[in-house]
């Protein structure tokens, strides 16, 4: 009998301590709902809203990546750091528009321009696995730091300027929307300080890129941070030529070749012709 009750103290110990994680573990993971009127991230927030902060100045006019769509892409396309493709029908249409923000790569020093990066809830990716891609894009001699001419900073609070999101197609678009941009589901686009963009985009590729899904990530990212630096759309400078990475590739390359930096490794700029 003394064994029995010994056995029954240490069963309610054990499950006293497995309803504390429980609650503790929900606490710490519960995302707030989703709301009309914005809000800025504070520091030590798992997860935002997902809508642009009230009052948001556009530094140059919003746009979308595209404004038609390409049409499916059903094609598995590899997926950076790792091994097998991505299926698409693994890619969800939709999510819940809460975002969690990236940790990893913060850094409380230093100068640059700060930049907050969010994955909405749900949506597959790792807020820090994108984080470090987004990094490694925005530090690449070939992308808009050429020469150190400009830095970039991730942080995790309020004091980003700007704001790169990773969300599900149906909410790419509601909050692209908001600044009177059709997505249609299909692709980004950036607005005031917020970069959107399409999970399909960024998981799959593009039907039109040749390349694989890593290298198109460096041309979302590289496209809606140069409209944020106030660089317009572009168009092929010739047949043969790589595209720019302001133009719409999505749409077609227009006998350009793929590419997805704004420099070459020379450091020459891989511009063309504005489009009004």
């Amino acid at each position: 009998m003394a064994r029995r009750r010994r056995v029954r103290r240490r069963r309610a110990v054990f499950t006293g301590a497995v309803i504390a994680v429980a609650a503790v573990a929900a606490f710490l993971h519960v995302s707030p709902p989703w709301q009309d009127t914005g809000a800025t991230v504070a520091a030590g927030q798992d997860t935002v809203p997902a809508s642009p902060e009230a009052g948001t100045v556009p530094e140059a006019p919003a746009s979308p990546e595209a404004a038609v769509s390409p049409g499916p892409s059903k094609s598995p396309v590899s997926s950076p750091g790792a091994e097998e493709s991505v299926d698409p029908d693994s890619v969800p249409e939709s999510g819940p528009g809460t975002f969690t923000v990236a940790r990893g790569g913060v850094s409380s020093e230093g100068g640059g321009s700060r930049y907050r990066v969010e994955v909405e809830d749900g949506s597959g990716v790792d807020p820090d696995s994108a984080a470090e891609d987004v990094a490694e894009i925005l530090a690449d001699p070939r992308g808009w730091s050429k020469d150190g001419t400009r830095t970039f900073r991730q942080v995790d609070d309020g004091s980003a300027g700007l704001v790169i999101r990773i969300g599900t197609p149906k909410t790419t678009d509601r909050l692209c929307g908001r600044y009177g941009l059709d997505t249609r589901g299909e692709v980004n686009c950036r607005g005031g300080k917020d970069v959107m963009v399409n999970l399909a985009r960024w998981q799959l590729g593009s039907p039109t890129f040749d390349g694989p899904a890593a290298e198109y990530r460096a041309l979302i990212i590289n496209h809606e941070v140069g409209h944020w630096l106030g660089h317009g759309h572009e168009t092929c400078p010739g047949p043969g030529r790589p595209a720019p990475a302001m133009m719409q590739q999505i749409k077609g390359l227009k006998g350009c070749t793929s590419n997805a930096w704004p420099y070459d490794a020379d450091g020459r700029y891989l511009g063309g012709p504005s489009v009004p």
